[in-house]
């Protein structure tokens, strides 16, 4: 399985004209901003998108992003999986905003989502509030809160996220049926 090749900022910027950028973020962080030409395959459908992906792989070389760099190893593990060489972008969208770089959005996006990180600190802390708060009723609801910061220690120790890939499930996170085939519509026309 071939390791991916690791981009930074500029090197992003240089190539990007050559580049096939496949965003695997969330629809909904994917609206609130973008590399330009990027196509949005959330990470949980990159098994569907292969065909596609492989084709557009066979035009040019494939960039993975995401927020901050993780998904994007994981989706570039994947890829590798099944023989598709990719890059990936170290420090993602992130990244790319910090060095002033514009982030692109869709044309009529509804609405500013939250990023999954900021989705899975909130979920976190109500839940790890929930059991303490009910945990005066009754001790054993304080397992929630043991719960949820043995999540978070693996979590870390792993670079993986449980609790992110449920978030991702969310009707909010999800990409409408026609936003995908249109992506991939575009991937196979890329």
């Amino acid at each position: 399985m071939a390791t991916p090749r690791t981009l930074d900022a500029e090197q992003v910027l240089a190539h990007l004209h050559e580049l096939i950028v496949l965003d695997v973020r969330t629809p909904g962080e994917y609206a609130t901003g973008h590399l330009p030409g990027a196509h949005n395959i959330p990470l949980d459908h990159l098994d569907r998108a292969l065909p596609d992906i492989r084709h557009a792989a066979e035009r040019g070389e494939i960039l993975v992003v995401c927020a901050s760099g993780a998904r994007s190893e994981n989706a570039c593990r994947t890829l590798a999986a099944h023989g598709i060489t990719t890059a990936t972008f170290a420090g993602g969208t992130g990244a790319w905003a910090a060095d002033g770089h514009a982030l692109h959005r869709p044309d009529g996006a509804r609405r500013t989502a939250w990023s999954m990180e900021r989705q899975v600190r909130l979920t976190a802390g109500a839940v790890v509030l929930t059991g303490l708060a009910l945990g005066r009723l009754r001790p054993a609801f304080r397992l929630a809160s043991a719960g949820i910061a043995g999540g978070l220690a693996f979590s870390a120790l792993t670079n993986t996220c449980g609790m992110a890939a449920l978030l991702a499930k969310l009707p909010h996170n999800r990409p409408h049926q026609g936003d995908l085939e249109a992506t991939l519509a575009a991937l196979r026309n890329h």
